[in-house]
Formats: structure tokens, C-alpha cells, sequence
């Protein structure tokens, strides 16, 4: 049988399995994983169901647990599990979440997020899309893999993780930081953000700086403004020359990116004197600044304070600069890795569409595996219901996004 009869054989199990699919869409609902910090118990009930069901299937399964003591168990646990391929390197992973981020109110719901319904070709339920889809899509595309008795190209690892919602400290930071399991000549999907073609490879990422900047003068009554020394002012003014002055600094261009430079935007605004007759004594305004990864957040921010303390200086008053969030942006995955060659044929062949690499303002958690010098590639052809009220799965998607992760176990890369 060539490659091409065994996939498509594949494909018409993976159809077949679609009931079933979505049966474990509805029961992963009910088995509510909220942080902690967000008012949950942790991922361990929905760990204990995957980590069964997986064995059953006759997958390897290791379960690994983060400390934390806001647990009511102690621990925040991950699976990882392993299907067996012709040659053991390198592994192909694929990385899904198990945490999920609250439903917000309740009134917004038209029935109980964690008791999940379908309606219209949709699966609907808190954690539905985000992430249970792909969870499901990739293993089920190891299910018909294992049903068939088909061996995939390479090893196969499926990782589920705890604590993406919420930071990734007791999730895939720490098992990257405390077990040795991926190398950098892997293959790694991180199928948790695309588009609604499933066409968007995202393969780079935008640092990140939120920075704090606080004034403090002179408050006195708006009367006698020579008395005191207008902090509003002053920081209108700091805000206008760190808007002006960072943009030239910064002027770089990469048409990878939408938009393609640099981003350095004020935003945040506390209020500072509750009445109008008031000359205020502090003023509190945010930047967020969304930087091309060839530039330093250590050289922004010393940027910031030198042209704080110029306004400071001329206005005779103090600035405070304090970052709130510094997150250096690790180098892009190759256009060219052997991953995102590999997703690209899947895609191409399961949606006949064409796929394109771009890289994006906001942080994902490829961003650990790149930080080790592992390529990985973000991808999921969804409808963007992420924390959505009445989020839900269109059920066609997550059959067929579990197509293109067959695709990537069974057929080498460049393979059509």
C-alpha cells in the first residue's frame, strides 16, 4: 500500500471516529480544570481521565507533577504520551493544554459552560476550542493510527500540560527546565492559535515590555499653580517625547510581522486628583511595547529612563520607571525548519489551500521551546472562540485538524 492509500485509509477511520470525538469533547467539559489562581483545583481530575483512556489505547503514558501548593493535591500535572515509529529521532510533538480559563458570568452562557451541548455542528462548552480541540484532534489521529495498525514515520509524543492559561510556571517552563524531553533536532506543534483557513503558520513572536512610568510633583490649589509643580503636565509631556523619541530609535521593519515594526504604545492612565480645581502631585501612565526580537528590552528600557530623567531635570520633579513585564522574544523558527515544511504539506493536502509562515505580537508558549533552541510552530485552523462566552468547537475542524496531524505522523515531509 503506498503512502498515499495508508493516509487516506487513515482519513476515513478518522471520519468514522467523529461520534466519538465528540463524546470526549463533552466528558473533558465536565472535568472542570481551572488554576488555582483563577479559582480552580488544578488539572488533575481531566489528567487522571487522559492518562487512562490513553493507556487504554495502548499509548505510553508518563505523568509528570510541578509543585504547587495552592493545589488541593500538592501538584500540577502533565502527560506525555508516546507512540512508537519507525525510527525513534526525531520525535514529532504535539503540544496541547489541559487548563482552561473561567467562564466569566454566567448570564452570557445560554447553558451551563461546563456541561457541554451541540447544536448547528458545534461543540459547545468552556475549553471546547481552546484547547480541547486539537487535544482531541491529536489524539484521535494516534487512535486511527493504532486502529489501523499503521506505524508512524517517527516517534510520536503527545504532550498535555497544565498552567498555560495562567503562565506556564507549573506547566511546560517547568518540565522543559526539569526533564529532559525534547532536542533541538525535534519537531514540535503547538497547535493553539491560527486562522479560520487553518492557512497560518506562526513561526516568530514580538517581545513584550510593559512598562510603569510615575511622576511626582507638587500638588497645590489650580489657583496658585506657581506653588506646586503640575505632574499632569510633566507627564504629558514625558509621554509625548518617549513616543517620539522611541519611534526613531527604533525604526526597524520585518513584513513577517502585521504590523512589521515595532509597536510602542501608551496606554494605561490612572486618574490623579478627583476634583478639577486640583494641581495634581502624581501622574501614572503604562506603556506597552511590542518590539521586533532583534531589539534588547534591557536597551528600551535604559532608553526610557535616560529620557525620564530629562524630563525630570527640566521640570525639577521625579520619574519612577518600573517594568511590570519584560519578556525577551527568543530568535523565530526557520521558515524553513523541518516542521513547518512538514504542517505545510498536511495543510496543503487535507485543506487545499496554500499555508504561509507569520509572526505575531503576542507571546505563545512556543516561545519556551525556542528559548532552548527547539523549533516549534504554532498552527489550528479555528474560529477564534478563545475565552469566548458560548465558546464552542466546530466539529469539522477538529476531525480535520486531526487529518493534518495524521499527515504529520505517516507522510515525511515533502511527500504530496
Amino acid at each position: 500500500m503506498s503512502d498515499k492509500e495508508t493516509f487516506d485509509k487513515v482519513c476515513a477511520h478518522i471520519d468514522e471516529l467523529e461520534p466519538e470525538m465528540v463524546e470526549l469533547q463533552k466528558k473533558l467539559v465536565s472535568l472542570v480544570a481551572l488554576s488555582p489562581s483563577s479559582g480552580g483545583e488544578g488539572e488533575k481530575p481531566k489528567a487522571e481521565y487522559m492518562k487512562s483512556l490513553l493507556q487504554g489505547w495502548g499509548l505510553e503514558v508518563t505523568e509528570y507533577r510541578a509543585p504547587d501548593k495552592d493545589a488541593p493535591c500538592g501538584y500540577r500535572p502533565s502527560l506525555v504520551a508516546r507512540l512508537k515509529g519507525r525510527r525513534a529521532s526525531p520525535t514529532l510533538w504535539i503540544m496541547t493544554h489541559l487548563d482552561v480559563v473561567p467562564p466569566g458570568p454566567r448570564e452570557l452562557w445560554k447553558h451551563d459552560p461546563f456541561d457541554a451541548w451541540v447544536e448547528d455542528g458545534k461543540v459547545y462548552g468552556r475549553g471546547t476550542e481552546d484547547n480541547q480541540q486539537e487535544m482531541v484532534g491529536s489524539c484521535f489521529a494516534v487512535k486511527a493510527m493504532l486502529d489501523l495498525g499503521v506505524v508512524p514515520e517517527t516517534d510520536v509524543a503527545l504532550m498535555l500540560v497544565a498552567d498555560e492559561e495562567t503562565g506556564s510556571e507549573f506547566g511546560v517552563d517547568w518540565l522543559l527546565k526539569n526533564h529532559e524531553l525534547c532536542r533541538p533536532d525535534d519537531l514540535v506543534l503547538v497547535p493553539d492559535a491560527g486562522n479560520e483557513q487553518g492557512t497560518m503558520l506562526e513561526i516568530a513572536e514580538k517581545s513584550i515590555a510593559w512598562v510603569k512610568f510615575t511622576v511626582l510633583g507638587k500638588q497645590v490649589h489650580a489657583s496658585t499653580p506657581d506653588d506646586g509643580n503640575n505632574a499632569h503636565r510633566i507627564g504629558a509631556n514625558l509621554l509625548v517625547r518617549l513616543d517620539k523619541v522611541l519611534h526613531g530609535k527604533y525604526p526597524a521593519r520585518n513584513e513577517l510581522f502585521s504590523p512589521p515594526e515595532s509597536t510602542i504604545e501608551p496606554t494605561r492612565k490612572l486618574a490623579n486628583v478627583p476634583n478639577v480645581n486640583t494641581i495634581p502631585g502624581q501622574d501614572v501612565f503604562y506603556f506597552d511595547c511590542r518590539m521586533l526580537p532583534q531589539y534588547k528590552l534591557d536597551d528600551l528600557l535604559a532608553d526610557m529612563r535616560e529620557i525620564a530623567r530629562d524630563v525630570a531635570a527640566e521640570f525639577k520633579a521625579k520619574v519612577k520607571v518600573e517594568p511590570e513585564q519584560l519578556v525577551q522574544a527568543p530568535a523565530q523558527t526557520p521558515a524553513d525548519a523541518p516542521v513547518v515544511a512538514m504542517l505545510s504539506s498536511a495543510v496543503r493536502e487535507v485543506y487545499e489551500k496554500e499555508p504561509f509562515v507569520k509572526g505575531i505580537g503576542g507571546g505563545t508558549v512556543a516561545a519556551f521551546f525556542r528559548k532552548r533552541g527547539i523549533p516549534a510552530v504554532v498552527w489550528g485552523r479555528n474560529q477564534g472562540q478563545a475565552h469566548n462566552p458560548n465558546e464552542y468547537s466546530v466539529i469539522a475542524n477538529m476531525v480535520d485538524n486531526a487529518k493534518v496531524y495524521a499527515h504529520m505522523m505517516c507522510r515525511p515531509a515533502g511527500q504530496d
